[in-house]
C-alpha cells in the first residue's frame, strides 16, 4: 500500500483503555490512526490533518462530543468529514442532535468489532476515491489516457460498491423480518406478567375493602394494566402489518357505532386531562364496509394522540360528513401542534418528533403509523395539517361508504353478562401466580376451583375434579395446551367440558388452531374479565 493510499483516522476518547480496544480492532485497515483524549486535542489535529473520517465519544468531560462535533463542522476543511458517533446511550434528542450537526452514524458501545472495521472500511474507500477524482481531475489535459483508466477504475469501484449495497439491503430486509419476530415474541411474553396483576386488580375490587387509598391504588394498577396491554397490543400489530399478517374481518357498518366505539375507548384518557370535547355527525345515517374493532382502534388512536398532546383543559373536535361516495372524519385539537419539517414523517414508525427528557407524553411512536395501515387496508387514506408548532393539529381521515343500508348491520359489543351460578373449573398455568390470582378470582364469584401447574397436573386433576370449564394455558413446559386439549377430548367424561385457550397470541390462525386441537374459546392474555365473565355466564345452567 502506497503513502498515498493511507488515510488518517482520527479517534477521539478520554479514556486510555479505549484508545487501546479502538487500537486493537483498527490496525488491520492498514490505516493512519491519530489519537486525542480531548474536544480541544481534537479540534488542533483537525487544523493539521484532514481525515477520511472521525470516531468521537459522545460522553467526554469539559468538551462533549456533541459540542466538539459543533466546532469541527465551522472548519471549511472539516465540515463535510464523516462524524460517527460511539456512545453508551442513545436518546432520541441526542440521536437528533447529533445528526442534525453532520453525524453520519451512531455505533453503540460496547463496539463490535466487526461493526467498526466495516463502518470505517467503508469511509476510508469513500475517501480514497475522492482523492483519485480530484487528482484525476488535476491532470485532466495532460494525461488523456491515464484519466480514462483511472474513470474505468472508479467505475469498478461503483460496480463493487452497488454490488455491496444490494448485500447491505438484503440484510437489512433479514434484519427487518427478525426485528418483526422479536416484537411479537416480546409482546407475547409481556402478556404473561400482566394476566396475574389483572386479576389481583379484580380479586381486590371484590373484596370490597372500603379504604380510600386501596380503592385509589387499585385504581391506579388497574389504569397502567390497560395502558401496558394496549401498548403490547399495539407491538404485535405492527408486527403483524409488517409481516402482512393482519386480516381484517369486513361486515356491514353504521358510522355511529365505530365512533361510539373508538370514543369508549379514549374518553378515560381525554376525562384524565379534562379536555372540551365536541362530536358532530352527519344526520343522516352512514354505511361502511369494514372491520369495526381496526377501524375503532384507528380513530380511537387519532383521539387518544390528541388527547396527549394537547396541554391539559384544551380543545378536541371531531366531525364526519359524507362526500360523494367517502365519508371524511377530522379530529382537531389545539394543542402542540406539528412542525412543518416533521409533518411528511409524521405516520411513520417509531416518529414522535421533539419530546422532553421526561417523555410525558408517552407512547412508542407506533400509534400513528397503525392509523395509517389500517386506514389503507380499508381502501381510504388519512392525512395530517399542523399551522404550526402551538397551534394545534388536524388529521383527515377518509373512507369509502356503501351505497345504501345494509341487511345487517354490525353493532358495537354486547354488554357484560352477570354470572348467576357456580362452576367448577379448572385452572392450568406454568405461571403460580397467574394460575393462583385466576383461581382466587373464580372463587370470589362464587366459582369452585382448583389449579394445576402443568400438562401431566392438568390431566390428572381434571380426572379427578370433572370440572366443567378449564382455563387452560397454550405455552405450558413439556406437554404444551394444544396436547393437553387433545388428550382431554380423547377421555369420555370430558366431552360436555368446555375449553378455554389463554394465551399470549391471538392472531386469527391462532384461533384456528385452538379450535383443531379442541378449544371452545381463545381469549388473549391478560384475559379480559368482562370477556371471560361473558364466558362463564353461558355456561351456567346449561
Amino acid at each position: 500500500m502506497n503513502d498515498s493510499d493511507i488515510a488518517n483516522i482520527l479517534v477521539v476518547d478520554d479514556l486510555p483503555e479505549n484508545q487501546l480496544v479502538y487500537r486493537t480492532m483498527l490496525e488491520e485497515l492498514g490505516q493512519n490512526l491519530i489519537w486525542a483524549r480531548s474536544g480541544a486535542e481534537a479540534l488542533r489535529q483537525v487544523l493539521e490533518h484532514e481525515f477520511a473520517v472521525i470516531l468521537l465519544d459522545v460522553n467526554m468531560p469539559n468538551m462533549s462530543g456533541l459540542e466538539t462535533a459543533a466546532f469541527i463542522r465551522q472548519r471549511k476543511k472539516a465540515a463535510h468529514t464523516p462524524i460517527i458517533f460511539i456512545t453508551a446511550y442513545v436518546d432520541e434528542m441526542q440521536t437528533a442532535e447529533g445528526y442534525a450537526l453532520g453525524a453520519v452514524d451512531y455505533i453503540p458501545s460496547p463496539v463490535v468489532p466487526e461493526v467498526l472495521r466495516t463502518k470505517v472500511k467503508v469511509f476510508v474507500e469513500l475517501d480514497r476515491m475522492r482523492a483519485a477524482l480530484t487528482q484525476s481531475h488535476q491532470l485532466l489535459e495532460q494525461r488523456v489516457a491515464e484519466r480514462t483508466a483511472e474513470l474505468m477504475a472508479s467505475n469498478e469501484r461503483l460496480q463493487a460498491m452497488i454490488s455491496e449495497r444490494r448485500r447491505a439491503e438484503k440484510a437489512l430486509r433479514e434484519a427487518g423480518r427478525q426485528k418483526d419476530e422479536f416484537l411479537a415474541m416480546l409482546a407475547h411474553e409481556l402478556r404473561n406478567p400482566l394476566a396475574p396483576i389483572r386479576n389481583a386488580v379484580q380479586v381486590l375490587q371484590l373484596l370490597e375493602i372500603e379504604e380510600p387509598k386501596l380503592d385509589w391504588g387499585r385504581a391506579v394498577i388497574d389504569r397502567q394494566v390497560g395502558q401496558l396491554t394496549r401498548l403490547v397490543d399495539d407491538l404485535l400489530d405492527v408486527s403483524r402489518l409488517a409481516r402482512g399478517q393482519i386480516s381484517l374481518q369486513k361486515k356491514p357498518l353504521e358510522l355511529t357505532t365505530i365512533v361510539e366505539q373508538a370514543l369508549e375507548t379514549s374518553r378515560p384518557l381525554i376525562e384524565a386531562h379534562r379536555h372540551h370535547l365536541s362530536v358532530a355527525l352527519p344526520s343522516e345515517p352512514v354505511y361502511l364496509e369494514g372491520d369495526l374493532t381496526r377501524l375503532a382502534q384507528a380513530l380511537g388512536n387519532l383521539l387518544n394522540n390528541a388527547a396527549k398532546y394537547t396541554q391539559e383543559g384544551g380543545r378536541i373536535g371531531l366531525t364526519a360528513e359524507q362526500a360523494g361516495h367517502q365519508v371524511v372524519l377530522r379530529v382537531r385539537d389545539s394543542g402542540v401542534g406539528i412542525p412543518a419539517e416533521t409533518l411528511p414523517y409524521v405516520f411513520d414508525l417509531f416518529t414522535q418528533g421533539d419530546r422532553a427528557l421526561d417523555r410525558a407524553q408517552g407512547g412508542l411512536g407506533i400509534g400513528l403509523a397503525l392509523v395509517k395501515k389500517l386506514v389503507e387496508l380499508h381502501g381510504g387514506r388519512v392525512d395530517a395539517s399542523s399551522p404550526g408548532p402551538g397551534q394545534g393539529s388536524e388529521f383527515t381521515l377518509r373512507l369509502p361508504t356503501r351505497s345504501g343500508p345494509p341487511a345487517l348491520v354490525a353493532t358495537a359489543p354486547a354488554e357484560p353478562a352477570e354470572t348467576a351460578g357456580r362452576l367448577r373449573v379448572l385452572v392450568v398455568d406454568d405461571n403460580a401466580d397467574s394460575a393462583e390470582s385466576m383461581a382466587m378470582l373464580l372463587d370470589l364469584q362464587g366459582h369452585e376451583t382448583r389449579s394445576a401447574l402443568d400438562g401431566p397436573a392438568a390431566l390428572e386433576a381434571a380426572e379427578v375434579f370433572r370440572p366443567e370449564v378449564i382455563l387452560l394455558d397454550i405455552g405450558l413446559p413439556g406437554m404444551d395446551g394444544y396436547e393437553v386439549a387433545r388428550r382431554l377430548r380423547t377421555q369420555p367424561h370430558m366431552d360436555k367440558t368446555v375449553l378455554v385457550a389463554m394465551t399470549g397470541y391471538g392472531h386469527q390462525r391462532d384461533h384456528l388452531q385452538a379450535k383443531t386441537a379442541g378449544f371452545d374459546h381463545h381469549l388473549v392474555k391478560p384475559v379480559d374479565p368482562e370477556a371471560l365473565q361473558r364466558v362463564l355466564a353461558s355456561l351456567v345452567g346449561r
